[in-house]
């Protein structure tokens, strides 16, 4: 197996069971070329996004949504950088998606999220999302039971009501382990250009890590749908995640069948004038 078999691979199948602590966090089993032989894939890799997204702009028909969740320091601003490095930025918006607004609050809380969806021809990534408002939510007990429970049936319709109107769903899980969170944030610590990124909070979500592991794999087994599948990556190696997510993201677009939009016109017809 290699590299273009990830979508195959790394698929949570409705229905199917998710266990995160048991899914290799640091698997690179589908490129064992290692870290240094990575970036002549990875660069074909960028370069075929590239010219998959020109292809979904000009067409003009499709929307793409993907979903990046991971715990802190997972790696969802990483990955989107290096994924998406060559696309066009005409015809990608990111969206992240942190503690809600007073007036975001006073909204239902897919209000934000769903105008943020892409519009036809274009991508749209969520750093976070509406997931959030269930993974938080419960582990944070910021609402009862009553309220949260509620919202897997909510995320799934959503989901749905967008693939029927047009958008192609990528629901990406960055997997790392433990261990692997505790030494970027060790790092975060040690260098003061990376004190930006550190924030107290996040030793207390580490300190609920099962908690935390125990909600996404729920979420992950009750949300993967036909239309909005989930990926579980492992992500303890950086080179090896940006590979699958691209590999993945190119797939999904594959199955698209676009074309370029035939022009009214006849190109011999043309000539252009000195």
């Amino acid at each position: 197996m290699n590299i273009e078999n990830a979508s195959e691979m790394y698929k949570v199948k409705p229905g199917a069971k998710v266990g995160l602590g048991k899914n290799g966090t640091d698997d690179k089993s589908l490129f064992p070329g290692g870290k240094k032989k990575h970036y002549e894939k990875l660069d074909e890799l960028q370069d075929e996004l590239k010219e998959m997204q020109n292809l979904l702009y000009a067409e003009g028909k499709h929307k793409l949504l993907v979903v990046i969740q991971a715990m802190d320091t997972g790696g969802k601003d990483g990955c989107v950088k290096s994924v998406f490095s060559r696309v066009d930025p005409q015809g990608i918006c990111v969206s992240s998606f942190k503690r809600p607004s007073s007036e975001e609050l006073s909204h239902d809380y897919l209000w934000r999220i769903h105008k943020h969806a892409p519009a036809k021809g274009m991508i749209a990534v969520f750093n976070r999302s509406h997931y959030e408002d269930i993974i938080a939510v419960k582990v944070k007990e910021i609402f009862p039971e009553s309220v949260w429970s509620k919202r897997y049936d909510h995320v799934v319709d959503f989901e749905q009501m967008l693939a029927d109107e047009g958008t192609k769903i990528v629901k990406i899980f960055l997997n790392i382990s433990k261990e692997e969170q505790g030494e970027r944030l060790q790092a975060r610590l040690d260098d003061p250009a990376k004190h930006w990124k550190f924030n107290p909070g996040d030793l207390d979500d580490r300190a609920m890590w099962d908690d935390f592991m125990d909600t996404y794999e729920g979420v992950i087994e009750k949300t993967s749908t036909d239309d909005a599948p989930w990926y579980v990556i492992p992500a303890d190696r950086k080179w090896y995640r940006n590979l699958v997510v691209s590999q993945i993201i190119i797939d999904e677009l594959k199955s698209l069948d676009m074309s370029y939009p035939e022009t009214d016109w006849d190109p011999a017809d043309m000539k252009i004038e000195s």
